[in-house]
């Protein structure tokens, strides 16, 4: 539990918050806790639930599969950051894409009703927890309108450079490393693996960009 709360701390929907009232936090709203292997499914589309989750260690992507079965990444979720809470929150209960673990992962889960009806007990960490969450919602609406903006560029080179230029501008440097592998970037810029790759290799070859793996640097003019 000890290393949970050390984690925890980290994340912002703890800002402000003690560790010492984090573990009163989690008592209060009855958090608990789950492990999962890579490729493990947490949630899947079309489940009815009502709690909310946080990556304590571990990474989960957010997926949406068509009737053919091809997957899109809306999301990539790291140590931290929450996932299904737009569904919890907006009251419909029901996800419309899977939580699915990009590595092996430690979740805690927690009813957010709980967290935002003030105790008997007068928890200070409830006020602070509710604002939290509004600017968590503000930067994730910033970041959704970030990957609308790469998914509709009309080809495969302008999607790939759209989300690299990102990259860079993200990490303050030219050079950086990706959370995806490259199907996962694939899936997540809505484009086949293998134009993505061919696009890759001729971007290399004009020396605008160089990668190895999930590293990436972008060249000068």
């Amino acid at each position: 539990m000890n290393n949970n709360l050390a984690d925890l701390g980290q994340s912002p929907l703890f800002q402000g918050i003690s560790v010492t009232e984090l573990g009163a936090l989690i008592k209060c709203a009855g958090c608990s806790f789950r492990s999962f292997r890579k490729n493990q499914a947490i949630y899947l589309a079309g489940d009815f639930i009502r709690e909310i989750g946080i990556v304590v260690r571990g990474r989960v992507h957010v997926v949406k599969d068509d009737t053919w079965g091809n997957s899109n990444i809306i999301a990539e979720v790291s140590s931290g950051e929450m996932f299904a809470e737009a569904v919890v929150c907006g009251g419909t209960g029901v996800l419309p894409a899977s939580a699915i673990a990009a590595s092996d992962t430690e979740v805690m889960f927690f009813d957010f009703q709980r967290i935002i009806t003030t105790c008997s007990s007068a928890c200070v960490f409830h006020t602070i927890l509710i604002r939290n969450m509004v600017s968590i919602f503000a930067r994730k609406n910033m970041m959704l309108a970030g990957k609308m903006e790469h998914i509709t560029k009309r080809t495969t080179k302008e999607k790939l450079l759209s989300y690299l230029s990102e990259q860079a501008k993200l990490n303050g440097n030219r050079s950086f490393n990706i959370p995806f592998n490259r199907q996962e970037l694939a899936d997540y810029l809505s484009v086949e693996r293998s134009a993505l790759s061919a696009e890759m290799g001729k971007l290399k070859a004009e020396s605008i960009i160089d990668y190895r793996k999930n590293h990436f640097e972008l060249l000068e003019d």
